[in-house]
């Protein structure tokens, strides 16, 4: 019986490495790395920093239950705070207005009717049925990991950054700006993945407003 019973916890064993080393050994995606360029480190600094800044540009929401698009007219960011300006004539949306902060959000719709939460993305799915991570969305969309949890980078063969992996969604980054002074460059379009919802954006220009 005790031969039987190591016999058993050795195959136990095995089948437990064998998964962990299927896990560690994912294959990555072709023509990428997860081993950041020399200067990675540098440059993620300086976009963490890069906290006041101004956008305009295009999203696109794509889920089972619907779809659309919508102009962003601007999306400031001041620190944590943000002011996200959209129009769309999906689901009539109109002109609709985000102001927040991490963990509160005002939405005030194009009949002027305004709506407070603690739950940003409760909210904003319930007001135009649209689920976006907005929190994490305000990091990602400067080319970095949102703070908190874990996360994947993947870069391509060029060093720049291709992918990141976190909280269950995957955020492709498929066009640059160039930089802009001490600010490296930023993102033009990044498509970002979970599940079977699809969230992309497209921006069309960066203003840099730190003091």
């Amino acid at each position: 019986m005790r031969q039987l019973f190591r016999t058993w916890a050795a195959t136990l064993m095995i089948v437990s490495l064998s998964a962990c080393t299927t896990i560690a050994l994912e294959p990555l995606p072709e023509g990428m790395t997860d081993q950041p360029p020399a200067d990675w480190q540098a440059r993620s600094a300086k976009l963490s920093q890069f906290d006041h800044w101004q956008l305009s540009g295009k999203l696109a929401v794509r889920q089972p239950s619907d779809s659309g698009t919508a102009i962003i007219n601007h999306w400031i960011q001041a620190g944590e705070a943000y002011d996200l300006a959209l129009s769309s004539s999906f689901l009539g949306m109109g002109s609709t207005n985000l102001k927040g902060t991490p963990g509160f959000i005002e939405l005030t719709l194009s009949n002027g009717d305004t709506y407070r939460s603690g739950d940003p993305e409760a909210l904003l799915e319930a007001a135009t049925g649209w689920q976006l991570p907005l929190e994490s969305l305000t990091w990602w969309i400067r080319g970095v990991q949102a703070p908190g949890g874990d996360f994947r980078l993947l870069f391509d063969d060029r060093g720049e950054l291709a992918m990141i992996r976190q909280a269950g969604w995957e955020i492709r980054y498929d066009r640059w700006h160039e930089s802009q002074g001490d600010i490296p460059a930023l993102p033009a379009r990044i498509t970002a993945l979970k599940d079977d919802k699809r969230v992309r954006v497209v921006v069309g220009n960066w203003q840099n407003l730190n003091p």
